[in-house]
């Protein structure tokens, strides 16, 4: 039966020429796109009402449906493969965003190739390139198959000219952005023209169970260019970062209707084309013979992945009077802030000192676990005195100096473990330790500044008793833990780590 509908008195309708979005009543600047003076009244047109219709297939028990159907295709990059949540489902519409340069295309071009070498036929359809161009990256990347079809279109009519004839299992379109379709007006890459383009896309995915890859452009915050809806059509959203000098690019999920979205997957970029990283730990260490000031380790869960990073700080006299904080990798908001917790609870002076601080291999370091090491670097520059070999430090700093529990802190220890780490400082109650690990637990940012040989050493009217405890009143003590076992060895002040191998800080007069 099908569908009835009725007629009420006509409205007055109103579109915008810039994004197609039609409001309810005429507006002075458009709710959608947020341009000024582009709404315009269209005519009159009736309102219609629509009735019940027939349904595509009827509803059946969730028991009785058919899960095979959605299994996932593994694409044969590994890295892809741990973030997509095992590979790509059939109908299923994936968004890579990125900036450009990163190397989202030499990506797709290499996981078109792959899944085209499995007798899979794959349809990859350029809109920013020439044929020619492509075919020569596949040409310095060895993505060549008689299984992989080519195309340069920036029409949507033709795109779906090209599925129809290819017949693909997996399509990927680089980008969306620049299809547009010839029933709407407005330009390429507006609003109402991704909307149109993902939306087809879409639908003929779904109907003949194609995978698809769309390539999405950033705008200059980082967010995915276009309207938020893009996001909520597609099933899968996937991020591409990576500093363009740097060699280290990671996938985050951001969102996966078939997987977790707290997995992310590590890629380097070389001249050869873009292959994944299993273990990237190190990719963000500075290989050198011995320790130098301003320099720490700590280790930061990406996804659920531990990854061992190096913290790095500089400090000279400023020259101005507004010392200079610069940061790189690191969020300026959260430098300033252990600055001032270093400054105010550490007793260490920054007021006229211009300070840098990065991170190594192009890592962004964002969680609270890097507080601690931040804080270490800054004050092992600020004391020109290198920090005990082999340590890495990992916790929340807060303003009153507290040294604050993180997520993760076990599996955190095991990866610096397997690399051959041997002491670390963590907040209180870290959990298990793993064998041969020495891990020293710090409750405040004065017992953390202890670590650096020469801070930490004791007045010389100090005396200690037979037993090596300082006679100092109100002496905060550090616990020592060792092994796993997770009961205290020995109770040491903290001016002095002497438990731990090569920590003997010397006397600085």
């Amino acid at each position: 039966m099908a569908a009835r509908t009725s007629s009420k008195p006509a409205r007055s309708s109103y579109r915008c020429t810039e994004c197609g979005f039609t409001p309810p009543k005429w507006t002075g600047r458009c709710t959608e796109c947020n341009a000024w003076g582009t709404v315009e009244e269209t005519g009159a047109v009736p309102v219609r009402t629509t009735a019940a219709g027939p349904v595509t297939s009827a509803a059946v028990p969730i028991g009785q449906v058919d899960a095979r159907v959605a299994a996932s295709r593994p694409t044969n990059i590994g890295e892809l493969d741990r973030v997509l949540g095992g590979g790509l489902v059939p109908g299923a519409v994936a968004l890579l965003a990125g900036e450009p340069g990163v190397g989202k295309s030499t990506l797709l071009l290499d996981v078109a190739a792959k899944a085209a070498s499995e007798q899979h036929r794959t349809l990859y359809i350029t809109g920013e390139e020439s044929a020619s161009q492509v075919r020569l990256r596949a040409d310095r990347i060895g993505a060549l198959s008689p299984h992989l079809y080519l195309a340069a279109e920036t029409d949507l009519g033709a795109v779906l000219g090209h599925i129809e004839q290819v017949q693909p299992s997996l399509l990927i379109l680089d980008s969306v952005q620049t299809i547009a379709s010839a029933q709407l007006e407005s330009a390429p890459g507006g609003p109402a023209q991704i909307r149109e383009v993902t939306a087809a896309l879409i639908r003929v995915s779904k109907s003949r169970a194609m995978s698809t890859l769309l390539v999405g452009h950033v705008t200059k915050d980082g967010s995915i260019a276009g309207p938020r809806l893009l996001e909520h059509l597609v099933d899968v959203v996937l991020h591409f970062e990576g500093d363009r000098h740097a060699r280290l690019r990671i996938i985050r999920g951001v969102k996966n209707r078939y997987g977790a979205t707290d997995e992310v997957g590590c890629f380097e970029l070389h001249d050869k084309g873009i292959s994944g990283v299993a273990d990237p730990s190190g990719l963000f260490l500075t290989k050198r013979d011995k320790p130098v000031p301003g320099t720490c380790l700590t280790v930061t869960l990406e996804g659920r992945r531990p990854l061992v990073a190096e913290v790095q700080a500089l400090m000279v006299d400023s020259q101005i009077p507004s010392p200079r904080r610069t940061t790189s990798g690191l969020e300026s908001p959260r430098i300033a802030m252990v600055l001032a917790v270093v400054e105010r609870h550490g007793g260490v002076r920054l007021g006229k000192l211009d300070i840098y601080t990065a991170t190594v291999g192009g890592v962004k370091l964002t969680e609270p676990a890097a507080d601690l090491a931040i804080a270490l670097s800054v004050a092992s520059s600020a004391a020109d005195t290198p920090l005990p070999p082999n340590m890495v430090a990992i916790g929340e700093v807060g303003l009153a100096g507290e040294v604050r529990r993180v997520t993760g802190v076990e599996r955190r220890l095991a990866e610096v473990a397997r690399l051959g780490f041997t002491h670390a400082l963590v907040p209180p109650d870290p959990g298990k330790i793993p064998a041969g690990m020495r891990v020293t637990e710090v409750a405040n940012i004065s017992e953390a500044l202890a670590a650096i040989p020469g801070r930490g050493s004791r007045p010389r009217n100090s005396r200690r008793n037979a037993a090596g405890a300082d006679d100092r009143a109100g002496q905060s003590p550090v616990q020592a833990r060792s092994n796993g076992v997770g009961s205290p060895l020995s109770t040491v002040p903290a001016d002095g780590l002497e438990l731990m191998d090569g920590w003997d800080p010397v006397d600085p007069d």
